[in-house]
């Protein structure tokens, strides 16, 4: 039976450096995220270059996550996570060093966005894939869900550290750069200690036995498995579509704020605040639930119940229950998220899961294939228009999956038996 301690799994020493580490490295990439766009759009002024520099950052990890699977199941998972932090503090600290001595232009984000983005793309599916050899079976969902809390805890307080970093280091100047390149310093630093943090953990990871195989072939192993396991198959699919239907909220709504609700930056910034805070909850809650039964059933539910309340949110016209409304959205996400992943790692063979923790990464790329319509649909009718549609297909498209894909159906079947951890 699961434990129901909701700090478990970080109990076991080699997961808890782990954790600490991902940690770290969460905080640097959401601070960087505001500091990366204040000072771009200082320098530009184009909502454009913002765009672009973003996009550098996501091709690549589209790109490469496929190789990436493969680096992870040939190579020691621990040695590639010390590599990618390592190189991202050198990166990062190169960064510093040109917004300091204040010569920093858009190109030099496009570059860096470029590299930061493929060295996620080929360290990420390693990281993913290293939980399961560190801790019990019966501490997977636990494990899953504080991976999840850390994200939105670094989600929520990363931001805000950079910017009030920035606004107290350059004494409200607001056009120099100065407070930008110091918050580049202390991102530098957080991947330095995450990359400490994993040179205690005391395995090095699992790789597969080897082969006169190429990586391409590796690779293509990787989508044949997927297609020929229908519970893998199902997760991947309960995990492409709320990327797809359920994530363009998260682009909308400032939007949604000024043009439905009319309110400021304050009222934006609590429903950013309700969103985070409605994600911890729920993958804190999941890490106290520990086991569950019908797991196929609470995931199908979290899905359906996600689209609805998206639906529900479209149509509020007043702040507190917009609140209310995005609060339950962002439980119920984290809730459906650690539980698809928690699945996914207990259904995986380990020879496999760097490959399928890779393909997984990369179908949430496809978010742009979501946002793009539904953003189209805000710019023809209204943000609440376009809201409420993106709801109604994804709880549409999720029946329609329950009740015709046998794979969806079957995600929680099969699960193998818990095993106690071995020695790598």
């Amino acid at each position: 039976m699961a434990s129901r301690d909701i700090f478990s799994a970080l109990q076991v020493p080699d997961f808890r450096w782990l954790w600490l580490g991902s940690l770290g490295s969460s905080f640097a990439m959401n601070m960087q995220i505001i500091a990366r766009g204040w000072l771009v759009y200082t320098l530009t002024s184009s909502s454009m270059d913002l765009a672009w520099v973003t996009l550098s950052f996501m091709l690549p990890t589209v790109a490469f996550s496929l190789w990436g699977g493969v680096v992870a199941d040939r190579l020691p998972k621990k040695r590639i996570i010390v590599t990618a932090q390592t190189l991202n503090c050198v990166a990062t600290l190169v960064m510093a060093a040109i917004i300091l001595s204040d010569k920093v232009t858009f190109w030099d984000f496009i570059w860096f966005g470029f590299f930061n983005g493929t060295v996620l793309a080929l360290s990420m599916p390693a990281r993913q894939a290293f939980v399961p050899e560190l801790i019990p079976d019966r501490l997977i969902f636990t494990a899953m869900a504080l991976n999840t809390t850390s994200w939105n805890l670094s989600r929520i307080l990363g931001p805000a550290l950079a910017g009030f970093l920035i606004a107290w280091v350059a004494h409200g100047d607001t056009s120099s750069t100065y407070g930008v390149g110091i918050v580049y310093l202390m991102i530098a630093a957080l991947y330095f200690i995450s990359a400490a943090t994993m040179l205690l953990v005391r395995r090095s990871g699992n790789i597969k036995a080897p082969d006169d195989k190429s990586p391409f072939a590796d690779m293509v192993d990787g989508l044949r498995y997927v297609r020929e396991n229908p519970p893998v198959f199902g997760l991947i699919l309960l995990s492409i579509v709320p990327f797809l239907f359920g994530m363009p909220l998260n682009t909308l709504l400032p939007a949604f704020n000024e043009d439905i609700l009319g309110g400021g930056p304050e009222d934006l910034g609590m429903l950013m605040s309700a969103m985070g805070g409605g994600a911890i909850l729920g993958s804190l809650m999941l890490a106290a639930m520990g086991e569950l039964r019908n797991k196929a059933a609470w995931l199908i539910a979290t899905c359906v119940g996600w689209g609805a309340f998206t639906t529900a949110f479209g149509s509020a016209q007043v702040v507190w229950l917009a609140v209310a409304l995005v609060a339950a959205i962002g439980w119920l996400s984290a809730w459906n998220m650690s539980l698809n992943r928690g699945l996914l790692q207990m259904q995986v063979d380990p020879v496999m899961r760097g490959r399928i923790m890779s393909i997984d990464m990369m179908s949430h790329g496809l978010m742009p294939l979501g946002v793009i319509p539904i953003s189209v649909i805000a710019e023809r009718y209204s943000v609440a228009v376009a809201l409420e549609v993106a709801g109604v297909v994804f709880v549409l498209v999720v029946l329609a999956l329950a009740a015709f894909t046998t794979s969806v159906r079957r995600v929680d079947q099969d699960l193998p038996r818990p095993m106690e951890i071995r020695e790598s």
